[in-house]
């Protein structure tokens, strides 16, 4: 397939792609962003555009996932002013650094879990994938990712329950 002329492409389709996205995060410079970077990430995969679609699908794929890819970044940073204003009395403090530690406790069970649980645990719970989308990745069913999740979080729920007992 042809490189096409990307300076066309933009002008003849980035109203639907900025429009599209505008639906999707209803901020219109995110969205004018988000259009720049879908045709950027165009341009460079070009070559596996299999021309099975209208090129305008295909872009608003390319701009979906630049969003969802977007709003995972955005739910993992915080806002260090938001959490000072939060953060009143040393009681706050407190719950706070307890809050950080039973995070890292449960990373650390995590950690020890046999695979595929803990990559399954991972991609459900911290990738926020679908079970489809994690059948797919491991070439099995969505109930074989279902039944693998729950048997990790009984995994953690387990480990929990022994480290309270010791």
């Amino acid at each position: 397939m042809n490189t096409p002329n990307f300076s066309d492409i933009y002008t003849l389709y980035f109203e639907d792609v900025y429009k599209y996205l505008l639906a999707l995060c209803h901020d219109e410079e995110l969205a004018e962003e988000l259009a720049q970077d879908t045709f950027f990430k165009a341009m460079k995969s070009y070559e596996n555009f299999r021309g099975d679609c209208k090129i305008t699908t295909w872009l608003c794929q390319i701009a979906k996932h630049s969003f969802f890819l977007y709003e995972k970044h955005r739910k993992r940073n915080i806002d260090l002013n938001s959490v000072e204003n939060e953060i009143v009395d040393t009681n706050s403090i407190e719950i706070l650094l307890g809050q950080r530690e039973q995070a890292f406790g449960i990373h650390i069970l995590l950690h020890n879990l046999p695979e595929p649980y803990k990559e399954v645990f991972s991609l459900r719970v911290l990738g926020e994938l679908s079970y489809q989308d994690i059948a797919k990745l491991f070439g099995k069913t969505e109930s074989w990712a279902r039944v693998t999740f729950h048997r990790a979080k009984l995994k953690i729920i387990e480990q929990v329950k022994e480290e309270s007992y010791e």
